[in-house]
């Protein structure tokens, strides 16, 4: 009889001590970007510190992971215990009660070292919703030996037309150049990020002040127009199928002349081991078409925990590591500090080691600073948010206009029938919701 309590009390014991050693497995939702797949194998710093903690990788191309992570997070489904989400989502989501407060980011995470504009994306009610993994603007990247050969100067401020005139100039299909790299791919975070921020250049906006669609105007036929006549000249083919990592690879491989995209990916078309260009290469600012706006937009990938997940606590300890300095530190001293993830803390734009390291450091800093959520357009609007509309319906409404647009890129409609759809689309479906009566 002992002997059995002795077993019994052996065998609590051990069921007791594995029971504190058990995993926590965290799935994690993230986007296929360049600095993300860096994190992955980074993240043996991080299970080396939290042995109970295992890390699952669901790595989504853009347009898929925003659509599977809002499901998700809308029917509480608790796919994901981490998702990696932007400042179009957190002020909607956190407002509909579908995000966790990240309060216990532990007491040597440096909130006050976030700069401001991107810590104001997340912060909601003044509570933080999300950590921002890495944050961008837009500016031009360009080919300094291409403009050189073809005696050209790249202004740090340039037009729209100065950028049009260099890309045709520099356009070379029989050695494979083009002139010019652009999104085509249908996306509200896709192309319509791009042509949002160069129609807000132009003087265009998606709604007036009284959220009548704004597509039949002028502003967006002149907009629509020049993209599509710039990339019939002096694209790449198939660019109706190319977003952001497919021109990334294309600006490596030398075959674009100028690209106008996300400030992150600097660090990716500067590094030998990615570029085969990375010392010709030149920054300037977005462009603008001379009203006072440039086509710079305002964005941030950034980690959140949906109110789904069962491991608040062990969520949290990853998003602490994977957005704090420690973090940043840890990339450089395994990959050089030009390839830190960019754009969320003070520190890093006051760290002279990454002043030398990052000869694009300044225009990102500028472009980040400059952007304006709060008025992004030419004329008056009744929405924030450069280059989507801070609104629940824009997600569905904006992925719509986009494909409208990539089918005219593709050769499918012609501008004045694109913009028509976009026009009746979205005005049906802001009528629909309430916005705007007729």
């Amino acid at each position: 009889m002992q002997f059995i309590r002795i077993l019994v009390s052996v065998s609590f014991f051990l069921c007791s001590a594995f029971a504190s050693r058990a995993e926590t497995t965290l799935n994690i939702a993230i986007v296929n970007n360049g600095d993300m797949i860096r994190m992955q194998r980074m993240t043996g710093d991080f299970t080396a510190k939290h042995p109970d903690i295992k890390l699952n990788w669901i790595t989504l191309q853009e347009n898929t992971l925003r659509q599977k992570v809002t499901t998700d997070i809308a029917t509480r489904a608790g796919q994901f215990d981490i998702i990696m989400i932007g400042p179009y989502e957190v002020p909607i989501w956190a407002k509909k009660g579908w995000l966790i407060s990240l309060d216990k980011l532990g007491a040597d995470y440096d909130l006050d070292d976030l700069l401001p504009a991107i810590r104001s994306d997340f912060t909601v009610d003044a509570k933080l919703f999300a950590a921002p993994f890495y944050g961008e603007s837009s500016m031009t990247m360009y080919r300094t030996g291409l403009f050189e050969k073809a005696g050209l100067t790249m202004p740090d401020a340039p037009t729209w037309d100065f950028i049009a005139a260099a890309a045709r100039r520099i356009n070379d299909r029989t050695t494979g150049t083009y002139g010019i790299c652009l999104r085509g791919l249908a996306g509200w975070g896709e192309n319509m990020a791009l042509l949002t921020a160069m129609a807000d250049s132009f003087g265009a906006r998606w709604f007036d002040e009284k959220w009548k669609p704004q597509f039949n105007q002028p502003e967006w036929k002149t907009t629509l127009s020049y993209y599509v006549s710039l990339m019939k000249d002096a694209g790449p083919p198939g660019a109706s199928a190319n977003g952001f990592n497919e021109n990334l690879s294309l600006f490596n491989t030398g075959k674009c002349g100028i690209w106008v995209d996300a400030t992150v990916a600097a660090s990716f078309i500067t590094n030998p081991k990615e570029s085969s260009v990375a010392n010709d290469v030149g920054f300037a600012l977005a462009p603008d078409a001379g009203l006072g706006k440039r086509a710079n937009w305002n964005w941030s990938w950034a980690f959140a925990v949906p109110v789904s997940t069962r491991n608040i606590g062990a969520a949290q300890k990853f998003i602490a590591w994977a957005t704090d300095k420690h973090y940043l530190q840890l990339v450089a001293a395994r990959d050089g500090w030009a390839n830190v993830p960019p754009g969320t803390r003070k520190s890093l734009y006051e760290n002279p080691q990454y002043r030398a390291a990052a000869p694009f450091w300044k225009v990102t800093l500028s472009s980040i600073d400059s952007a304006d959520p709060l008025h992004p357009t030419v004329k008056p609007v009744p929405y924030v948010g450069v280059q989507f509309v801070a609104i629940p319906e824009f997600q569905a409404i904006g992925t719509v206009v986009g494909q409208q647009f990539s089918a005219a890129l593709a050769g499918n409609m012609s501008v004045d029938q694109a913009l028509a759809a976009a026009q009746s689309a979205t005005l049906r479906e802001m009528t629909k919701a309430g916005y705007y009566n007729r």
